[in-house]
């Protein structure tokens, strides 16, 4: 069995489209944690592409496993 890589997908509207910075944190949609990559891009990309005509919306996947395991190789 492999082992569980946690995703979280989120997004909400950023003042810059090409950064990071969400307008108002505490309105940032969590859609879910996923168990896997690909799950994770599904969800990442239904959201994403229902809000792809708002340039200030923006959605992503962080990958959770990295963040709670660094020092796992492949993390």
């Amino acid at each position: 069995m492999s082992k569980q890589l946690l995703h979280l997908v989120m997004g909400g509207r950023v003042k810059d489209p090409s950064a990071l910075e969400f307008v108002d944190p505490h309105s940032v949609h969590v859609v879910g944690v996923f168990p896997s990559y690909d799950e994770a891009v599904e969800a990442w990309r239904g959201n994403a592409q229902r809000t792809v005509d708002d340039a200030e919306m923006k959605y992503v996947i962080v990958h959770l496993h990295r963040l709670l395991e660094p020092d796992l190789p492949g993390a």
